[in-house]
């Protein structure tokens, strides 16, 4: 049979040798036995399947959550064999003729491997029509979704095994591509195969290099410059919104990189020609919501960015394990911040309770990753059940923190104390409630059990609770502590935590990053003090743009406003495209003004000796550039403003603020003829006069000295009039 299972496998697939453990596998389906396959994404999953389908007698029954999935599978088959019948897809796809085609290749013994999504088995007339067939084995992937601890929750998988006895007393083979221990329990449990041959691949995928780096306000722009130091290579950006992909998207493609957006949101046709593009690199990125990647098989996707983190580490796991397929490089960068965390526990609150609980878990996992300073790879296979040596391991140096190394303290006592909190409250808190006793807080599930009277509580006060967190979270990955698997997340501790107690011992933890980074404003860090201004170029510019003003006749602020001169001595900018890029300065205005102060800043830049973030000028997309586009055409046709707002759904002030938006970046707007019927020859001089004396454009100044006559949408809207004719 050995020999012959080669043959098959070069016969349908054109390999000569199986992969990892797919020939045990094929052969403990062959021999009738129930099997569990937890293999990681790109090790060849579905061939456990197909090749026993392909070589046994009846028809193979395979449920698959993603309908996308069920066809790049069967026309992959149908290319293995000359038989078009050879597999079939049975979802609410098809009309009837075509269910009839289906079922008479199956009652005809054409039929190989039958396609089913959960829901169609749910159906009596298929389950009847199955019964009466022969089945040759159920096979059922993703069966992470069988699990409510899995990240994809199905509620129709549950029933499952209800179904597979209906249809007759055959062989049940589930297949997953994550599973925690927890996981892999319940699915067992749910499809009642205890005694299932059970093979699991590693989960260690060497090649790949795992780096979470703090998400600032500028992540777009580091998500831009990493793409640049990466360019001809494809890669995928994840974000969690489909808002955020649009954005993302538009941004990449204004700097220049080639860019498709990919959601859930966007009809068939469209995803399907995205999809198609990147397989085809006709573009290089691809900026995503999970909603892409499954059933995706390009071997040479270079770097997995996570803009936002995900909800589990098992999408963490399969949404990176996209990259490197081929064994080549792969990077995986992840953006984090904790704020984003508390997003996601907010999103969950509605939800039933079990279901946030479990959630809430999950993401906690996903924080410890984020945070550890151990080495990434040693806790993502901890966390899957895998040893890893994190010395001689495969892979150990792929890996930000082992690479860079965060500083380390001896934590002994600190250690001791959490493990004496955990057998002094009896082993039944979770981190959280740990974490409380230590800190000395009082909640009800504390004062319920009277931990509030105990010795140990309020020992740790003097650390915060994220301290505490970090102890916790490094006694569970060095096995002192365990979570229990029937009531997750309660913590208990371990034979070496006993013995810890004991005999404690050095137990040294690296300090955290600190994550919750946010206030840099500035797009690029330079040499001049990582992103904030340079007070001596400023106060240069401010001159220079006294003296261009009062060449022009026009007051200072009309030249350049303040803010556009911050920028510009973060960005350095010696180009008049790279003006452009400046906030607030827009292609006429930095033609019409810049080129006296390129000059200067490029003088500056060289006597300073000064390293220019040249090559990471970040251009912003203009996001609105369709409102732009709409209201400079529709001003140019002289209708009247506040029914351009209203088609727009805009307020008044907010309108006015995209208005000044396109006025102070040098376009013209003329809305002479809006202000005339509001004001009177005699006021428009007045307002004039007022403007061109002033030293700031401010209008709570204005407010001021007109003492009431004027609103500020007046002063507003003529400040638009003004600064058009005199410096645009």
């Amino acid at each position: 049979m050995e020999k012959d299972l080669h043959k098959e496998l070069k016969k349908y697939f054109g390999f000569s040798q199986f992969k990892g453990l797919q020939e045990v596998v094929i052969k403990s389906i062959l021999d009738k036995k129930n099997t569990f396959v937890i293999m990681p994404t790109g090790g060849g999953k579905s061939l456990c399947y197909q090749l026993p389908a392909l070589v046994q007698e009846g028809t193979a029954i395979v449920v698959s959550p993603l309908i996308a999935l069920m066809k790049n599978q069967v026309d992959a088959i149908r290319g293995v064999s000359a038989h078009y019948g050879i597999a079939h897809v049975l979802n609410s796809s098809l009309n009837k003729t075509e269910i009839n085609i289906v079922k008479t290749d199956i009652v005809n013994g054409i039929t190989k491997l039958l396609y089913v999504a959960p829901e169609s088995l749910t159906k009596e007339e298929y389950v009847d029509f199955l019964k009466s067939v022969k089945v040759s084995f159920v096979a059922i992937d993703e069966a992470h979704c069988i699990s409510e601890w899995g990240h994809d929750f199905r509620p129709e998988y549950r029933n499952l095994r209800s179904i597979i006895q209906r249809i007759g007393n055959v062989p049940v083979i589930g297949l997953t591509a994550t599973a925690t221990p927890k996981v892999q329990e319940d699915i067992l449990k749910s499809l009642g195969i205890p005694d299932a041959n059970t093979f699991k691949a590693s989960f260690n995928r060497p090649n790949l290099y795992y780096e979470v780096r703090p998400k600032t306000k500028n992540v777009d722009a580091d998500i831009i410059r990493f793409i640049k130091q990466n360019t001809g290579k494809s890669g995928i950006v994840y974000c969690l919104s489909r808002k955020k992909v649009e954005e993302l998207s538009q941004a990449l493609q204004v700097n220049g990189i080639s860019t498709v957006p990919y959601h859930a949101g966007l009809d068939a046709k469209t995803r399907t020609k995205h999809q198609d593009m990147f397989l085809m690199e006709d573009v290089d990125v691809v900026v995503a919501t999970i909603a892409f990647g499954m059933g995706i098989d390009k071997p040479d996707v270079r770097y997995v960015i996570h803009h936002d983190i995900p909800k589990s580490l098992e999408s963490y796991y399969q949404e990176t394990g996209r990259a490197g397929r081929d064994g080549g490089e792969g990077h995986c960068l992840a953006f984090y911040s904790y704020k984003d965390i508390e997003k996601l526990e907010k999103f969950m609150s509605g939800k039933p309770v079990a279901e946030q609980e479990i959630g809430n878990a999950l993401l906690q996992e996903m924080v410890a990753y984020a945070e550890t300073s151990i080495s990434r790879r040693k806790f993502l296979l901890h966390y899957f059940g895998e040893e890893f040596d994190e010395i001689d391991g495969e892979g150990a140096d792929m890996d930000d923190n082992v690479r860079f190394p965060k500083k380390k303290f001896e934590a002994q006592n600190e250690a001791k104390l959490v493990l004496q909190t955990v057998l002094a409250t009896k082993e039944k808190y979770k981190a959280k409630e740990l974490v409380n006793t230590l800190i000395g807080k009082v909640t009800a599930l504390i004062k319920s059990h009277k931990t509030d009277e105990l010795s140990c509580f309020g020992k740790g006060s003097e650390k915060d609770d994220r301290f505490w967190m970090a102890i916790i979270r490094q006694l569970l990955v060095s096995k002192y502590l365990m979570k229990d698997i029937e009531t997750y997340g309660v913590i208990r501790l371990s034979k070496e935590g006993k013995e810890f107690i004991k005999s404690p011992h050095s137990f040294q933890i690296a300090e955290d990053h600190t994550y919750d980074v946010g206030t840099d404003d500035s797009i690029i860090s330079s040499s001049k003090g990582g992103g904030t201004t340079d007070d001596v170029l400023m106060a240069m510019l401010k001159d220079l743009r006294k003296k261009v003003a009062k060449k022009l006749e026009v007051p200072p602020y009309a030249v350049f406003q303040d803010p556009s001169l911050e920028d510009m001595t973060i960005k350095y900018p010696i180009t008049i495209d790279e003006l452009v890029n400046v906030h607030g300065v827009g292609d006429s205005k930095a033609r019409k003004f810049g080129q006296e102060f390129i000059a200067l800043i490029k003088k500056y830049v060289e006597e300073n000796d000064i390293t220019r973030p040249d090559d990471l000028i970040v251009k912003t997309t203009g996001a609105n550039s369709s409102l732009k586009l709409y209201i400079i055409q529709n001003i140019d046709r002289k209708l009247p403003l506040d029914d351009l707002a209203d088609a727009k759904g805009m307020q008044m002030p907010d309108f006015i603020k995209e208005l000044e938006q396109i006025v102070y970046s040098g376009t013209k707007l003329n809305i002479k003829y809006w202000l005339e019927d509001i004001f009177d020859e005699d006021q428009l001089e007045e307002l004039h006069d007022y403007f061109i004396d002033a030293e700031t454009d401010d209008i709570e100044t204005a407010l001021k000295e007109f003492g009431g006559d004027y609103d500020e949408e007046e002063l507003r809207l003529f400040r638009i009039k003004f600064i058009s004719e005199v410096a645009n």
